[in-house]
């Protein structure tokens, strides 16, 4: 009777058992189920208390640090004038003639103005804002979110980065601390600060919005309008408008992560996609300006482009990793390495280059003298390549033309990207004329600057090797073929 009791009361606890483990079971594909189907379950919920406490962290980011940000208006003078306009504009018979008929305008100066937004961080006044904000600017004038207004001393510039240094002349003045923009994270909260369309609202008081780091590492290539190019980037949906170039990216601990720069936009205004330089960047050249050291950038002197799939399997390469090279600058440190076109670069100095953005950081951030090992894939073998980084010259576009080669009075260049911008060409191959000497023999036979040619004696040009082989060869007349017709041009002399 004693062992059946037993028996009995172990089975209901295995029964037991059983019966919570199901229920158990059961209640969480419940939930689950109630979940994807958007019904309200018991999972944990942002209380009246947290909103509170992040609502509360904002305010005491905005209190400590729109103090330190001003208000930045700038005076530049301009010239215009001297040419009047002509329906044939572009035309040189046509300006001509209206020239001789109705004379020459004078030219007239007039004062423009600009807006931006800097922000103090240092009690000795130094303010970091953009280099395009102060760029030419004649006369720069800082406002304090208390009123206070200052003229500001230009300390130093980069292009580049588009970062500028000013200084004003005040003690104990509010500042921010530059934070690790290193140990962002995209998800995080961002808090932008500035000051647009400052003359709309009168106030010297800054503006403050809200969003989260939407991506990190973007890149901004040049424009129509911009011919700057920006790599690394912070993205932020926080609002930026225009007047909030120069202000700060913050985050909840009130450190500055970043320093506004653009925004992404088909209307002029806010559409959600803003971007910023960070922090670690800024500071760099910030430190480097106040000093008053030059800001030199590593170069290579490649032209290079991302891998797709279809290229990656081309080349032999299993993933989409690095940078193909498409055109090898002549005189560059690259040729003088044996880097070659048609190459993909895997390592520099030891690092995996992700993509063309990431090697255009890892070049520019590397101290001009110094040699690196390149890894690249050459004919779907690896190869390993010393190179010593040069000093990124100040002017790409004339980089990008030291290959330029001069024949019978016109002087060409291969077709680059901002020669086919400045021209507006179409063709897909030749070589460029970027100069004409006057009363030489191209210049009798009609050739212009922007001309592309693309045949001399029925021989294909492609680039300035070809068109050099080619004019070695001929002693007599060359016909020469343009996308405007042919022209026939003569020996010099």
């Amino acid at each position: 009777m004693k062992v059946y009791r037993i028996f009995l009361a172990l089975t209901l606890l295995v029964a037991g058992i059983f019966l919570g483990v199901a229920l158990i079971i059961r209640l969480n594909m419940d939930t689950s189920v109630a979940a994807l189907n958007g019904e309200n379950t018991d999972t944990p919920s942002v209380s009246g208390g947290s909103l509170a406490s992040l609502e509360d962290a904002f305010v005491k980011v905005a209190e400590k640090v729109s103090p330190a940000v001003v208000s930045i208006v700038t005076e530049r003078t301009e010239t215009v004038g001297g040419v009047l306009f002509s329906p044939f504009e572009g035309d040189e018979f046509f300006d001509k003639f209206f020239r001789d008929f109705f004379g020459e305008v004078p030219k007239r100066k007039f004062r423009s103005m600009g807006l931006g937004s800097g922000i103090i961080v240092d009690p000795k006044g130094y303010i970091v804002t953009n280099e395009h904000v102060i760029h030419n600017a004649d006369k720069i004038m800082v406002t304090l979110p208390d009123g206070r207004e200052f003229r500001a001393k230009l300390i130093g510039k980069d292009y580049r980065s588009d970062i500028a240094v000013l200084k004003i002349n005040a003690q104990n003045l509010p500042y921010a601390v530059l934070g690790n923009s290193d140990k962002v994270k995209i998800g995080q909260w961002a808090i932008a600060i500035g000051n647009p369309f400052g003359f709309a609202v009168h106030s010297p008081k800054p503006t403050v919005t809200v969003g989260v780091i939407s991506a990190l590492h973007r890149q901004l290539p040049a424009t129509e309008y911009r011919e700057r190019i920006y790599t690394d980037l912070i993205q932020t949906d926080a609002a930026i408008n225009p007047g909030n170039s120069g202000g700060p990216l913050v985050n909840l601990r009130g450190e500055v992560i970043g320093i506004n720069v653009a925004i992404y936009t088909t209307s002029g205004g806010y559409q959600g996609v803003g971007f910023a330089i960070p922090s670690n960047q800024a500071k760099y050249i910030m430190d480097k300006l106040i000093r008053g050291e030059e800001v030199t950038y590593g170069w290579l002197g490649v032209k290079v482009q991302d891998l797709n799939q279809e290229l990656a399997e081309y080349f032999g390469i299993s993933d989409q990793k690095g940078a193909l090279v498409a055109k090898v600058l002549k005189g560059s440190p690259a040729q003088k390495a044996g880097l070659k076109e048609g190459d993909v670069i895997r390592k520099f100095n030891g690092q995996e280059v992700e993509n063309t953005s990431d090697l255009v950081n890892k070049v520019a951030h590397t101290e001009a003298g110094k040699t690196v090992e390149i890894e690249v894939i050459r004919n779907k073998k690896p190869l390993t390549l010393k190179v010593k980084i040069g000093k990124r010259p100040l002017n790409l576009a004339e980089a990008e033309t030291a290959g330029e080669y001069s024949w019978r009075g016109i002087t060409v260049s291969d077709l680059s990207e901002d020669l086919r911008k400045k021209f507006r060409i179409e063709e897909e191959q030749g070589v460029v004329v970027v100069d004409v000497k006057e009363d030489s023999a191209a210049w009798s036979a009609g050739i212009k600057v922007g001309d592309v040619i693309s045949e001399i004696n029925h021989k294909l040009i492609t680039d300035v090797d070809d068109f050099e082989k080619v004019t070695q060869e001929i002693k007599g007349k060359a016909l020469v073929r343009t996308q405007r017709g042919y022209f026939l041009i003569s020996p010099e002399g």
